[in-house]
C-alpha cells in the first residue's frame, strides 16, 4: 500500500483524486487550508464525503505557504511514498485583484512542498503536481505541445505556474526528486468550482439571470471531465519520473463556448438569457491539448464526451441543490 499526500484535498480535483486513491486501497493524507476564495461549505462537503469513507484517510488543515507547518507534517509522516500536489490559488481573473494570494499559494506554497520533499520524505518515490494550460498564453493555433514556448503568460496565475515548473526542474536536477508536472485543460464535472463557466451558466439559467459570454462566446476550451483527469493523475503517480517531466492532460477537442452553452441548455431544459460581452484581461481565446505524450507513456486516453460529462454534472447539481 502506498501513502499518498494530496494537497488541495478539499478542492475539486483533489477530492475526486483522494476518493479514487482510497477506493483502490491507498492511505491518503489530505492537506488543505479551506480558504474563502469560494464558499468553504462546498469544500467541507467534499471533505465530509472523504471522512465518511473506510479507514485510510486523515486530514490536516494548514496553509501551504507556512513552510514550517508543511515541514512538520512531513517530519511526522516519513512514510509518505507519493505526493499529489494539487493545492494552489486557482482562477485567472481573481489574480488581477489579489496577486499576492497567488504568489503565496502557488510560488511559496509550491516551494514549501519541494523543500519538505527534499528534506523529510526518505520514502518518497514520486511527486506529481498541477500546472495549467494557461502557461501557453494567448494563441489561436493548436494543438499546444509541451515543447512550445511559454514565455508570454497572459495572467499572473499563469506566471506563477510557469515558476512552479521552473522550480520543479531545478529541484529534480539538484536533489534527484522525481517530479512530474501535469498541465490541466479546463476540468469540469460534479463537485466542481463555482467560478467556472459550467457552474456559473447552470446557476444563471436556473435562476433566470443573464449568462455572460465573454468574447461574445467565441472562446474555445478543451473541456476535460474530472474522472479522466483523475485517471491521468493516478497513471502518472504510478510511473515515477527520472528527473523532471511535463505532460498536457486534456480532451484534445476544443469546444466553442456558444456550443457548450447549447448543450447545457438542452440538458437543463431551459433557454439561457444570453449577454454577449467583450473579453476580460487575462482570458485566453483558445486551449487545445496535444496529449500524445500522455497516451504514449501511460496509455491514458479520455473517455468522457462533453455531453455525457455535462449530463453527470447536471445530475449532481440537481441532487445537491434540489
Amino acid at each position: 500500500m502506498s501513502v499518498v499526500l494530496v494537497t488541495g484535498v478539499a478542492g475539486f480535483i483533489g477530492s475526486h483524486l483522494a476518493a479514487a486513491l482510497l477506493a483502490r486501497g491507498e492511505e491518503v493524507i489530505g492537506l488543505d487550508n479551506l480558504n474563502s476564495y469560494y464558499d468553504p461549505k462546498l469544500k467541507q462537503a467534499r471533505l465530509d464525503h472523504l471522512i465518511g469513507r473506510p479507514a485510510g484517510f486523515s486530514f490536516h488543515r494548514l496553509d501551504l505557504a507556512d513552510n514550517d507547518a508543511v515541514a512538520r507534517l512531513f517530519q511526522s509522516r516519513p512514510d509518505i511514498t507519493h505526493i499529489a500536489h494539487l493545492g494552489a490559488q486557482a482562477g485567472v481573473r481573481w489574480s488581477l485583484e489579489a496577486p499576492f494570494a497567488y504568489t503565496a499559494a502557488n510560488v511559496t506554497g509550491h516551494l514549501s512542498v519541494l523543500e519538505a520533499a527534499r528534506h523529510h520524505a526518505p520514502a518518497l518515490r514520486h511527486m506529481v503536481y498541477a500546472s495549467t494550460s494557461s502557461v501557453y498564453g494567448s494563441r489561436m493555433e493548436g494543438p499546444f505541445r509541451e515543447t512550445d514556448p511559454i514565455n508570454r503568460p497572459a495572467s499572473l496565475y499563469a506566471a506563477t505556474k510557469i515558476a512552479d515548473e521552473a522550480m520543479s526542474s531545478a529541484y529534480a536536477d539538484l536533489y534527484g526528486i522525481p517530479l512530474t508536472g501535469l498541465r490541466f485543460f479546463t476540468v469540469y464535472g460534479p463537485w466542481g468550482r463555482p467560478d467556472m463557466a459550467y457552474w456559473l451558466f447552470t446557476d444563471a439559467i436556473l435562476k433566470g439571470r443573464p449568462v455572460r459570454l465573454f468574447n461574445e462566446g467565441q472562446m474555445r476550451r478543451d473541456f476535460t471531465y474530472v474522472d479522466d483527469i483523475v485517471a491521468g493523475v493516478m497513471a502518472a503517480l504510478d510511473h515515477p519520473a527520472t528527473g523532471h517531466r511535463l505532460y498536457n492532460i486534456g480532451h484534445s477537442q476544443p469546444e466553442r463556448l456558444l456550443d457548450f452553452l447549447d448543450i447545457l441548455e438542452e440538458l437543463l431544459g431551459r433557454k439561457a438569457i444570453r449577454e454577449l460581452v467583450a473579453n476580460q484581461p487575462g482570458d485566453v481565446p483558445n486551449t487545445f491539448a496535444d496529449t500524445t505524450a500522455m497516451r504514449r507513456d501511460f496509455g491514458w486516453q479520455p473517455s468522457t464526451g462533453l455531453r455525457q460529462g455535462l449530463g453527470h454534472f447536471v445530475t449532481w447539481w440537481r441532487g445537491h441543490f434540489g
